[in-house]
């Protein structure tokens, strides 16, 4: 209770009366977005890193906040490529209650804890998915964490997202009923106005359910021609922003990158083949592994007992066939399906399906900021990018686990979280 007072009281502190003042940090390694160094500092001055490297080469000026974390890591602040704030897990209220019967008012209530506990686990930026039938509720809460009224990441949003009519749910209810729907439904032409509105209503970037289970056995199956997607990417694009595809069916991830998709997430059934064009047209894929995994668990899967699950088999399969392929892969867990401040889940299981930790720390670091056009800012410990830093227990390059270990979390060069 006593550290998260403290916690609590250096961020109020630092907000509102610290946030230009300079900071030398130090640790036993930091790890820059892409390379690991032993006994390096970083100096830290307002909003801005200003200085990084070996501890002898940098001296704090007399004014400087001096914080040191024997032991340590310094990475840069964590980017989660996949969240829903908006959601919670399914194992304590299912998808369609939560769809159908919550406000908005109370999801958003929710989401603003969601935000702080992502925050404090290290995870300075998120780009959220859409809210899952809660509107606009994701532009309001950016809003509010711009502002400073509540603390949590910086956020991209998608609003609403895009399906096609008859594809996504909540189903099974009586078509004479007006159904609150996950996601928001156009076709042919009439994307052109619902991209449009999306964008007008605070979308980031437009999110497209290039796939989803509406097959003659409830299979995915590809939901929008090619035509169509290149349609939203063509108005999408116009004004500056991108189109990012769910898909899992290859036909449908082959639909979206010959469309324009900068990101495809979830792929289920990757294959090399589909990897590679990928990688030809510099589209990440983000595979949300723990979704798959905590689903499977959900319904009554035990891990670690008897054979695996057919979709975590296959989505075991299809990592390792992204990784041969060589395309791009961001750190998104699509988390909401799983607790918020739990997003490390999805870097531990890219290493139990195949990935070096240091791989997957560039995923979550370097690698998604490249993916979100933020590598100038974002993702990297250099001078000039925005002071966004965690400092770890150990080495998360031979243990990723130890990125649970938080001890420092600064955004902006506002210190939010600082454990002795």
């Amino acid at each position: 209770m006593r550290s998260t007072l403290v916690t609590i009281a250096f961020a109020f502190i630092s907000t509102f009366g610290l946030a230009q003042q300079e900071y030398f940090i130090t640790a036993d390694r930091l790890f820059d977005g892409e390379t690991m160094h032993e006994n390096w500092a970083l100096v830290v001055r307002g909003k801005d890193i200003v200085a990084v490297g070996p501890k002898g080469s940098l001296k704090p000026s007399p004014t400087a906040t001096v914080i040191n974390k024997p032991g340590g890591t310094i990475v840069p602040g964590l980017i989660e490529g996949h969240s829903h704030l908006l959601l919670y897990p399914y194992n304590i209220t299912d998808w369609d209650t939560q769809v159908l019967k919550e406000t908005d008012n109370y999801r958003t209530v929710r989401a603003t804890v969601h935000a702080k506990n992502t925050l404090m686990a290290g995870f300075t930026t998120v780009r959220d998915l859409g809210t899952e039938g809660a509107g606009y509720a994701d532009v309001a809460l950016k809003k509010a964490i711009q502002e400073g009224i509540i603390p949590g990441p910086r956020m991209m949003v998608a609003g609403r997202a895009i399906v096609s009519t008859g594809s996504y749910g909540p189903k099974g209810y009586d078509h004479d009923m007006d159904i609150m729907l996950g996601a928001e439904p156009a076709d042919g032409n009439d994307l052109i106005r619902v991209v449009r509105d999306q964008i007008w209503k605070g979308a980031d970037f437009i999110k497209v359910y290039a796939d989803y289970r509406w097959g003659t056995e409830g299979e995915d199956q590809p939901s929008f021609t090619l035509e169509e997607l290149k349609l939203v990417n063509e108005v999408t694009r116009s004004s500056g922003r991108v189109l990012v595809c769910h898909a899992k069916t290859r036909e449908a991830m082959r639909r979206a990158v010959l469309a324009g998709a900068e990101t495809i997430e979830h792929g289920d059934f990757i294959d090399v083949e589909t990897g590679k064009l990928m990688k030809e047209h510099g589209v990440t894929y983000f595979p949300t592994i723990a979704a798959v995994d905590m689903i499977s668990q959900y319904r009554g899967w035990v891990k670690g007992k008897g054979p695996d699950p057919e979709r975590v088999a296959i989505k075991k399969k299809s990592f390792k066939d992204a990784i041969a392929s060589g395309v791009a892969i961001g750190m998104g867990g699509d988390v909401g399906v799983f607790p918020h401040g739990e997003n490390v889940l999805e870097m531990e299981l890219m290493v139990e399906y195949g990935m070096e930790p240091a791989q997957v720390l560039r995923a979550a670091t370097s690698v998604n900021a490249r993916a979100f056009h933020l590598e100038n800012r974002l993702g990297n410990l250099k001078p000039g990018t925005l002071a966004d830093i965690v400092v770890v227990e150990g080495d998360p390059t031979k243990n990723i686990s130890q990125l649970r270990k938080v001890r420092f979390v600064m955004k902006d060069g506002v210190v939010y979280r600082n454990e002795q």
